[in-house]
């Protein structure tokens, strides 16, 4: 059990591509931690947590320096399940077509549905399966990046198990990461999940077409938001519709770029 945020090791981690549905090799370490979980003492539970992220990030700055070697700028999207990130990921896609080679990383608890999705948009996609984990890790992403192999110079795009709580405390060795709010949620998610909106570089607030039928105040979201963190941008758009999107394409365009 992960110390952590209480969910399952990963034992039933599955990378694979859609038509390659065959787990990668697997050459990570279990620590002796995941086993102790249920420990009582309150004093062993804040080691346990203190061990697994300590040597998650050591992981995540392997894969920050992987990708900076290869000139990769790597996008975390963390949401909410049904916020639109897959709709938004595969518009996005066939819109940038050709400006950039990009490339994506499912993260999901079951099933190869959201990258089949992310297949017929014609990007490179690697599905990773978590099973009872409610988020991706660094060791995760690096079995990922070994399955997709992108380009050089490229944009990968990680989409997160849909969850606003765990993911935040996982680097993964992403250069930025995105949360994706939809107005269906209610405008006070960034004041009850502060730890995801505080740690994100932009917020995108989906599903804006939908206004016209919901008591939503987008003014509100500005300000929640800014109150865990200050000065970030929120952008209002409709993955549907397309408006709002091309601040968020000039976003990408001048998202952190290693060299």
């Amino acid at each position: 059990m992960c110390a952590t945020c209480g969910c399952s090791d990963d034992a039933s981690v599955r990378v694979a591509e859609p038509g390659h549905p065959h787990e990668h090799g697997h050459a990570h370490d279990h620590p002796e931690a995941h086993s102790h979980a249920h420990d009582p003492a309150a004093a062993r539970t804040v080691s346990l947590e203190v061990d697994v992220l300590a040597k998650n990030d050591l992981l995540a700055e392997r894969n920050r320096a992987w990708l900076r070697e290869n000139r990769i700028t790597a996008v975390n999207l963390m949401s909410s399940p049904g916020s639109g990130k897959t709709t938004l990921l595969e518009r996005t896609i066939r819109e940038l077509a050709g400006q950039r080679p990009i490339g994506v990383i499912e993260g999901d608890q079951e099933t190869l549905l959201d990258a089949e999705r992310i297949t017929a948009t014609g990007a490179p996609v690697v599905q990773i399966n978590t099973g009872s984990g409610c988020h991706l890790d660094a060791d995760m992403l690096d079995r990922g990046l070994r399955r997709l192999r992108p380009e050089q110079g490229s944009l990968l795009f990680i989409e997160n198990v849909g969850n606003l709580v765990c993911p935040s405390l996982f680097d993964l060795g992403e250069q930025t990461r995105v949360v994706i709010m939809s107005i269906t949620e209610g405008q006070d998610k960034p004041l009850k999940y502060p730890h995801m909106f505080a740690h994100a570089d932009l917020v995108l607030l989906n599903k804006i077409d939908l206004l016209p039928y919901l008591d939503f105040d987008i003014d509100a979201v500005r300000e929640y938001t800014n109150q865990v963190n200050h000065g970030i941008t929120v952008l209002p758009i409709s993955a549907t519709t397309g408006e709002g999107l091309e601040a968020w394409y000039d976003w990408l365009h001048h998202a952190p770029v290693v060299s």
